[in-house]
């Protein structure tokens, strides 16, 4: 009995000893995957890299790690002639990311996650400059807020034969996306003031795009949903490279 309990405090021992080493392991190459990242992505912040799953050694050995999350904050991704659109809060799952034998690549056999646009962000997209919609009429687009159920609300201020209209007009937009391409288009237009306007010229104001190129490792837009404080974006890939 002596002999069997003193086996079963060094099992113990040794099983506290392997997890303690395996999650100094799982640290430290989470820190080296997040220098490794901002490096890569030349991202102002360093990220946030979780390593899921144990023991994390084991997967080492194996040259693949099954779960790999990663948080960037405000990420600056390509919008439409290179200017910058900054997305918040990137969140991306990692599954099966193969790693070289020296750590120099990383490659996610997929990628699932979530970001989000504030509508300041998105408003840059928008014409802010008065346009002429009809003959004496011009308009520009000075906010965007949620509209609810899915909606963008967007606000437009018009100016009628040098008049400006005493009270902006709104109109709730539906948001897609298309490619890598976040489209805005109004589902009914507005009124200025009984003045006629053909819809091509109100929707040059109303209906707008923002092109968002050059996400991390190549991830690529899903879906897009208009929110409280913004656009909330899914995002997914696959054979996405986090290093090399």
């Amino acid at each position: 009995m002596r002999a069997l309990r003193i086996l079963l405090v060094v099992v113990v021992v040794l099983g506290g000893l392997f997890v303690l080493a395996d999650r100094v392991a799982v640290n430290f190459a989470e820190d080296e995957a997040a220098s490794k990242l901002k490096t890569t992505e030349n991202l102002a912040a360093t990220p946030d890299v979780s390593i899921k799953g144990f023991p994390f050694l084991t997967q080492v050995v194996g040259g693949e790690l099954d779960d790999v999350e990663v948080g960037i904050q405000d990420y600056e991704a390509v919008g439409a002639e290179g200017q910058k659109i900054v997305i918040d809060d990137l969140k991306a799952n990692m599954k099966g990311v193969e790693f070289s034998g020296d750590y120099s690549s990383a490659i996610a056999s997929t990628a699932t996650g979530t970001a989000s646009i504030t509508y300041a962000e998105l408003l840059k997209a928008a014409k802010s400059e008065p346009t002429e919609v009809a003959p004496g009429v011009t308009a520009n687009v000075v906010g965007l807020s949620d509209g609810g159920n899915g909606k963008i609300k967007v606000t437009v201020e018009a100016t009628v034969l040098g008049t400006k209209l005493p009270q902006p007009l709104t109109v709730l937009s539906s948001v897609t996306v298309e490619g890598d391409t976040v489209r805005v288009h109004a589902d009914t237009l507005p009124s200025f003031g009984g003045v006629q306007a053909a819809e091509n010229e109100v929707r040059s104001i109303t209906d707008f795009e923002q092109k968002i190129d050059d996400l991390p490792g190549g991830i690529q837009l899903d879906k897009v949903e208009a929110g409280k404080s913004g656009v909330e974006i899914s995002v997914k890939g696959s054979n996405v490279r986090l290093a090399g």
